[in-house]
Parts: C-alpha cells; sequence; structure tokens
C-alpha cells in the first residue's frame, strides 16, 4: 500500500510519527463511460472556458474569486494556513467510542508508527483499548480540513474522518408522526420481535452481493446470453393489521 499522509499524532507532549493507509476497498465493480454508438471511450478534457483549448495538468492552478478577480493559491500558502495541522493531528480530547453519532464518520485510515514511535504509538493504541475511549483531533488533508476520531481496531490505531457538526442537516423539516401514541401491546411484540432477532454484530455476515450478480449478468452477454433473473416476491402479511403483523413476524421468526 502507498501511504497517502506523513506526519505525527501529538498526544499531550508525547509525537508518535505515523503514515496513513486508506483502510476502505470499494467493492463496486470498475465501469467505463463509452459513446452508445460505437462504444469508444468518453474522455473528460480540462477547456479553458475562453480559447476553448485544452489545459495541460501541469499549467492548472487554484483560485479564489475576490472583488471580481482571482487570487491565485500556491502550494505553499495551503500549508501556511495551519501548518501545524498539515503535518500533526492533535489529540484534543478522549471522548467515549459508544457516544459517538455513526452519522457522523465519513471514511476511515490505518496509522502505522514510523520506526521512533513504536513504543508510544503500543502505549496509546493499549490505553485506548483499556478504556474504551477515543481521541478527537484535528488535521488537514488534501487541502481541507479534517475532523477525526482516533480508535483502536484490533492491534492498529484507526484514524476515522468524521463530519463537522453544521454539514449534519436539521431534522425540523422533516414530517415525523409526532401526534400519533403507540398502543402497549404493539410495543410489547415489537420490543419481542427486536430481542428474537438480536445478535452480535458480524460484518462479515453481510456481503455485496449486488456487484457479484452484476458481474454474472456481464460475464454472461459476453456469452451472448441473458440469466434468468428470479423473480422479487415481497414478504407479505395476511392482514393489514398492525399487531397482527408484529405477531405474525414474531411466530414466522421462532418457528
Amino acid at each position: 500500500m502507498r501511504s497517502i499522509w506523513n506526519g505525527t499524532i501529538a498526544f499531550g507532549l508525547v509525537n508518535i510519527p505515523i503514515k496513513l493507509y486508506s483502510a476502505i476497498d470499494h467493492s463496486s465493480l470498475d465501469l467505463d463511460m463509452l459513446d452508445g454508438r460505437d462504444h469508444e471511450h468518453i474522455k473528460y478534457q480540462r477547456i479553458n472556458e475562453k480559447t476553448r483549448k485544452e489545459v495541460p495538468y501541469e499549467k492548472i492552478v487554484k483560485g479564489y474569486k475576490l472583488k471580481d478577480d482571482y487570487v491565485i493559491l500556491e502550494e505553499r500558502d495551503f500549508e501556511d494556513a495551519s501548518p501545524e495541522k498539515t503535518k500533526t493531528i492533535d489529540i484534543q480530547n478522549f471522548v467515549k467510542s459508544s457516544e459517538i453519532n455513526p452519522m457522523l464518520f465519513e471514511t476511515s485510515y490505518y496509522a502505522e508508527a514510523g520506526k521512533q514511535g513504536q513504543k508510544a504509538y503500543k502505549l496509546l493504541l493499549t490505553a485506548l483499548k483499556k478504556t474504551n475511549m477515543a481521541g478527537v483531533g484535528q488535521f488537514v488533508l488534501r487541502q481541507r480540513e479534517n475532523l477525526c476520531i482516533i480508535h483502536p481496531q484490533d492491534d492498529v490505531i484507526v484514524i476515522s474522518r468524521i463530519r463537522f457538526a453544521q454539514e449534519i442537516k436539521e431534522t425540523t423539516e422533516i414530517n415525523t408522526p409526532d401526534d400519533l401514541t403507540v398502543p402497549k401491546k404493539e410495543l410489547d411484540v415489537a420490543l419481542a420481535l427486536i430481542k428474537q432477532y438480536t445478535s452480535d454484530f458480524d460484518i462479515s455476515k453481510y456481503k455485496d452481493t449486488y456487484t457479484a450478480e452484476l458481474l454474472k449478468i456481464i460475464k454472461a452477454k459476453a456469452k451472448g446470453k441473458r440469466p434468468t433473473i428470479k423473480k422479487l416476491k415481497p414478504n407479505k402479511a395476511k392482514s393489514d393489521d398492525l399487531y397482527e403483523q408484529l405477531m405474525e413476524s414474531l411466530n414466522k421468526k421462532g418457528a
């Protein structure tokens, strides 16, 4: 794997040199964009809006429009904006892992200790495991400031990028059934149904079957065939009554 960021984790006065590696490997198929008439590749070009000519990648710069004119930014400008955050993940405080809203998570990276930081890395990893806590910090990656959670996964420290509070939309515009009252008998059966379906979370049980099925269709079409597709048969309850649907679900799972 190729590292995407080099820097340090600052834990109080302890600095742990690390490299970050992407922990995510997407399972979707790599589909190309083609011209439907001759199946030739479609390419995206960077075109100068005025001259309509293609611009070489090395000639592209970034600018911010200010008072009808552009201020051009250089690479050092991004680092100068926050030099400490471009090279350091400063743990600002610790929180209970269980209190972090799952909606906040974006993506995760594995942190690998540098040669001079092995002992401090192991110390932080062990302490996080023992306390079930996670560190909260901020750092700059790809010219963007990121809020992150520092937490253990097996024997590795993981840096998970999370969203800032202002990036989560309010729920005020979502219509909710606040004026309804849940009858006790329906709630009791719903709780029993949840209990019946409760198990330890094991991510290995869940597979990306859609991609596998799509690949089967692709291979069949390559041979000039069309696979037989199973018709979707939605599970339907015998009654429209919510309580009876719950009871039927409970009895079906029990059987």
